[in-house]
């Protein structure tokens, strides 16, 4: 195809704000639609406005999804919302995003998958596998350093090299095996740079990386379309109609690197020849319910069992349900407010469902970020009295956790703490049930609460997983994939640097766990972190060449699924105290044992070398850790590199 300058002009400019140019049917456009826990796809392509969003089914956010340690699950999710976007003949998915939680004030966290990158990486891998199985693209994000929204459009994330790479570029390296049709830059600048225009970090992209697809603006991200181009960027989005013209003058003004601009064009170009041929293979694999029922696994499986004193799974009798998130449904704000496909059913309902005698009683009403609706508390605590357990619903929602804003504290508000206080005074036994899509302070719910369960943003079907669990229908076997700090003081990024143009990331290594456990550092729940209704114990660690195996047996009387997580202590100086190399999710019989293996590469013992400029591999003599969290060690054993 022949095409002119002008035209290539069009080409690295999107149409709309959902479609890439056409040229007038020359060639193949291609739609995208934001995805992060389900598809929010417009009836328009001209806006953002969220009247016009179709239904679809919302999924669990990328936290829950993490929750599962079962990166099959990411793959069914990712394959399920392949058949969402064939329907509404979306042809790239936005999402996944693998940013790191540096801290858990983000408003996007409930977007990301976790403070470890591995885990990110290794999710993130596996959902685009799932999403592109279906013949549909996805668009990694947001590369990178984008870890809070605080100025986001304007803040310069002040990074070392080692770190870059250690933390925040890793799980980019781990998910780009997977090949995602794009990546999105980030809003933001790294050490002085707009991502947008970050020629450093798309060389990183793809000559080390070895990535090479459209590497696409986040939306109204670009602020110099020229020095974008310049700089690698193949794809602004939306259409900028001053841009637009701006290009044009500059192509007729001689300023435009005509061999950037054939680059980028022949990326597009190649990116609507890829969609076209996909478009012939794609066919839906799961019907609309059975999407609804994968949404629902994965909630089942990244419910967080926090505490447990023997009072779930609950028995029969009569079960009275309180506070807001029961019965309005609890997700994140921004892009990823998918509006989902089916009436939300109350939690007091999915308990009738299964048998109990639940009922709700009023006490918060409604929550609007900081702002809360208190109702009648005397009442709620009268009929508590009465019942045989209560459970109090608490959490954030869209106003609390949001694209663009941060949180400004990881507490709850004063009403959810006074609910739970007066709560313990009446009730015989009493369950917190917490809907957040990050990690907030529960040290007052856990000190007053016989049982604490952490539901996050579950997705449209929550409320039928919460019961499944509390009901002993399903074994809660989900782990945290971040910490759950005493305090936001507790957190290192809270502690470091920042003025009008720069977030200064002085802690380092120091994210989540790796700083928690190495400086020893007291937490409420560590990473790792989850109860269950059987025990397991672990025994016969044995190592051969690059495989792990570890016997893992289910002592209880509850068959269960319990995450093998396995750590590397290394002996240099200036490191983390252990970190996470591998995992694995297994299923076990009450009274059986299993041998679970897990195989390590060369990547488990390399550090980034800043003098030599590349990954190293560390020789010497290592510790492999298996452990139940990050701060617990079941088994350990040398092992020399």
């Amino acid at each position: 195809m022949t095409i002119s300058n002008s035209e290539k002009i069009k080409l690295v400019m999107a149409k709309d704000w959902w479609e890439t140019e056409d040229l007038g049917g020359k060639l193949e456009k291609v739609k995208v639609s934001d995805g992060p826990v389900g598809l929010r796809c417009l009836a328009i392509t001209d806006s953002w406005e969220n009247d016009s969003i179709y239904p679809s089914v919302a999924y669990p956010c990328y936290q829950m999804l993490s929750q599962t340690w079962d990166t099959g699950l990411a793959w069914e999710m990712g394959r399920a919302i392949a058949d969402d976007c064939i329907d509404h003949n979306v042809d790239v998915l936005l999402g996944p995003g693998v940013n790191i939680k540096r801290t858990p004030l983000c408003g996007r966290n409930f977007e990301y998958f976790s403070e470890d990158p591995y885990v990110a990486g290794m999710f993130g891998k596996s959902f685009i596998e799932g999403v592109q199985a279906g013949h549909v693209g996805t668009s990694l994000k947001h590369y990178c350093c984008n870890n809070r929204e605080y100025s986001r459009y304007w803040l310069s994330s002040e990074i070392d090299a080692r770190t870059l790479r250690e933390i925040y570029l890793k799980p980019f390296e781990i998910a780009l095996k997977a090949k995602p049709w794009t990546v999105m830059t980030s809003y933001n600048l790294v050490n002085g740079v707009r991502m947008s225009a970050n020629q450093e970090l798309n060389h990183v992209l793809r000559e080390e990386l070895g990535f090479d697809g459209v590497i696409v603006s986040d939306w109204e991200a670009v602020q110099d379309p020229l020095d974008s181009l310049h700089a690698g960027l193949d794809l602004e989005f939306p259409h900028n109609a001053k841009h637009a013209e701006q290009m044009q003058q500059h192509l007729k003004d001689g300023k435009v690197d005509l061999a950037c601009l054939e680059t980028s064009a022949n990326r597009m170009l190649a990116l609507s020849e890829k969609n076209q041929e996909a478009k012939k293979n794609r066919n839906v694999k799961y019907t609309v319910e059975e999407r609804i029922a994968i949404s629902q696994k994965v909630e089942e499986n990244g419910i967080v069992l926090l505490k447990n004193n023997g009072v779930l799974p609950l028995q029969s009798g009569k079960v009275c349900v309180t506070g807001a998130p029961s019965h309005i449904y609890y997700h994140g704000g921004g892009s990823s407010a998918v509006k989902p496909n089916r009436p939300f059913v109350p939690l007091y309902d999915a308990l009738s469902q299964l048998g109990y005698d639940a009922f709700y009683t009023e006490s918060i009403g409604k929550v609007y970020g900081s702002n809360v609706s208190m109702g009648n508390l005397k009442k709620a605590c009268l009929e508590s009295a009465d019942s045989d357990v209560t459970i109090l619903t608490v959490g954030t929602g869209a106003g609390g956790e949001v694209e663009e804003t941060d949180r400004r504290d990881i507490t709850l508000t004063p009403e959810e703490l006074d609910a739970v206080k007066y709560l313990r005074k009446y009730a015989k036994k009493l369950v917190v049930v917490v809907y957040a899509g990050s990690a907030v302070d529960l040290s007052r719910f856990d000190e007053l609460a016989d049982a604490v369960v952490l539901a996050g943003f579950g997705g449209q079907n929550v409320s039928q997983a919460v019961a499944n669990v509390l009901a002993g229908k399903v074994n809660p076997s989900g782990r945290l994939t971040e910490t759950y700090a005493y305090s936001i003081k507790d957190i290192p990024s809270e502690n470091t640097r920042r003025d009008e143009a720069c977030m200064y990331y002085d802690e380092t290594w120091h994210v989540g766990y790796r700083h928690f456990a190495t400086e020893n550092v007291p937490v409420l729940y560590p990473f790792g972190y989850g109860l269950s209704y059987t025990e397991f114990a672990y025994s016969n660690l044995q190592v051969c060449g690059n495989t792990i195996s570890v016997d893992v047996e289910n002592v209880g009387k509850m068959d269960g699924k319990e995450v093998v997580q396995l750590y590397v202590a290394g002996n240099r100086e200036d490191a983390p105290v252990r970190e996470l190399k591998a995992f694995q999710k297994v299923f076990i019989k009450a009274g059986e044992k299993v041998t679970v293996t897990m195989e390590l590469d060369q990547d488990a013992f390399k550090s980034y070398d800043v003098q030599a400029g590349g990954w190293q591999v560390q020789k010497g003599e290592y510790a492999l850790q298996i452990c139940k969290n990050a701060n617990e060690i079941l088994l350990q054993m040398p092992f020399v590199v």
